[in-house]
């Protein structure tokens, strides 16, 4: 078994046939064919069946191909390490974030983190947080920071943040003119809810379950970012991260103070056994100097 069979292979079985196949992998039919025939004697069984001229994989090849996929997986995870050492060297730094940090707080921190460290380049992902945290355990990223509904099992965190969950409504929504909105005022409303594994969201239904209140929820998302977006298309009202909404009122979003108040927090996560480096202990000192800027209250630096 040789890596250009199963690299074939893995190509038959993406493209669909032998002739794209080939295409991809600049070589011939014939060599693919041949690849193919010589990997099926080497493992001992048949891996497509030939009937009307076209190859179909068979529940082996199926079965086979899931193993295949996975190692490529990781060679092209060695590949892109590779390329970023090449273009940036050992220097550079890699952050994923929950998207409510995305056009606030990470911006910012980075701004003036390239100011401090000019030859240090950044790779940012914006992700969802339970992706944030598997991008960080595997050891794709360095650093992430995630909403506190994360399995923190087997992975280094520090708690980040807290701050006061908003209402976001859209400009001309009559609830504008109020300094605070109640439980009582987003009942039977249009609501745009976070996914029901936030904490954050859990914690404004406990809120609403003591008041007697229920949500009339019409569109749920994991997202602040997301819901500011659709309040301010006009779904519904929600509550949201602070920080998310600072980047929307810009735009005409108003938002205003929850009462009473419901807290998102959010983790620093990192691989574990592996200790922050200067460079992150740098990038953190960065978030934690913008945050309080974005309504968020830091939990004492460790």
């Amino acid at each position: 078994m040789h890596y250009r069979q199963i690299e074939t292979f893995r190509a038959v079985i993406l493209s669909g046939s032998a002739s794209r196949a080939a295409e991809l992998l600049d070589i011939t039919q014939p060599a693919v064919s041949r690849a193919i025939a010589e990997l099926e004697r080497s493992v001992g069984f048949a891996l497509f069946d030939r009937s009307g001229g076209r190859l179909s994989p068979t529940a082996e090849a199926r079965l086979l191909f899931a193993e295949v996929d996975r190692a490529f997986v990781g060679l092209d995870r060695i590949r892109a390490e590779a390329a970023r050492i090449r273009d940036f060297g050992a220097g550079a730094i890699r952050i994923a974030s929950l998207s409510a940090f995305a056009n606030t707080l990470m911006p910012k921190a980075i701004h003036a983190f390239n100011k401090r460290h000019p030859g240090v380049p950044v790779t940012l992902q914006i992700r969802a947080s339970s992706v944030v945290r598997e991008l960080v355990a595997s050891g794709s990223f360095d650093l992430g920071i995630a909403a506190d509904e994360v399995d923190l099992n087997g992975i280094h965190h520090e708690h980040f943040g807290r701050s006061h969950g908003v209402c976001a409504l859209p400009a001309r929504d009559p609830l504008v003119f109020k300094d605070f909105i109640t439980p009582e005022d987003i009942a039977d409303r249009p609501f745009v809810a976070l996914a029901p594994e936030d904490k954050a969201r859990q914690r404004l239904e406990q809120v609403l379950e003591k008041r007697g209140v229920r949500l009339r929820i019409v569109v749920e998302t994991p997202s602040s970012s997301t819901v500011c977006a659709l309040v301010q298309a006009g779904v519904g009202i929600g509550m949201v991260n602070p920080c998310a909404a600072a980047g929307f009122e810009p735009l005409g979003l108003v938002t205003r103070p929850m009462r009473p108040a419901v807290e998102f927090r959010e983790v620093l996560v990192f691989r574990d056994n592996t200790p922050p480096s200067r460079l992150h202990r740098s990038f953190i000192a960065e978030l934690r100097r913008a945050a309080p800027q974005f309504g968020i209250k830091l939990n004492p630096a460790r």
